[in-house]
């Protein structure tokens, strides 16, 4: 097992990646999160930065490098949608983690009830949220939300280990 230095104040490159492996050894769920921008235009992207804080009352977090092209609109937005994201919505992930022209385009979704934010298909649980506070931290900002509306389905969520999606196992037969 590698270790280094938790007294140095920056990582160096081939330290950079290391440490990004190691933290990569933590399994995480998958999330798209969506709001509008100031024009109004959708904003989304995915994110493994999602846990919850609370429940009295229902808060929960995620983090968002402050160089993503989506920062402004996150920064200002008072609302937004997380869904989690299905085993098999690995292609809904992909296509908001890389650049697009349109990642809302032939996506199939419903309008969120208090802002008509994209609530897709298929997710496992959906949390519509209003930003409560938000603290830079290094190269990210963490925002804190209220959960204002919610639902959930009994459908396996899609995991991230490693650098990969997780592919779900077939069942066998007994």
């Amino acid at each position: 097992m590698q270790r280094m230095n938790a007294t140095e104040n920056t990582i160096q490159s081939d330290n950079a990646r290391r440490l990004r492996t190691a933290l990569g050894q933590f399994a995480t769920g998958v999330t798209a999160i969506v709001t509008r921008d100031a024009s109004g235009a959708m904003v989304g992207l995915t994110a493994n930065s999602f846990t919850s804080v609370s429940l009295d009352p229902p808060l929960v977090l995620w983090s968002l490098r402050r160089g993503a092209r989506s920062y402004q609109a996150f920064r200002a937005c008072q609302h937004f949608v997380i869904n989690v994201l299905a085993s098999d919505q690995i292609d809904l992930a992909q296509k908001f983690s890389a650049p697009c022209a349109d990642r809302f385009a032939g996506m199939s979704w419903s309008p969120s009830p208090a802002g008509g934010l994209p609530i897709f298909e298929g997710v496992s649980a959906w949390f519509e949220c209003k930003t409560l506070n938000s603290y830079d931290a290094g190269d990210h900002t963490i925002f804190i939300a209220e959960v204002c509306d919610f639902s959930h389905a009994q459908r396996a969520p899609l995991l991230f280990h490693g650098g990969s999606y997780l592919q779900p196992h077939a069942s066998t037969a007994a």
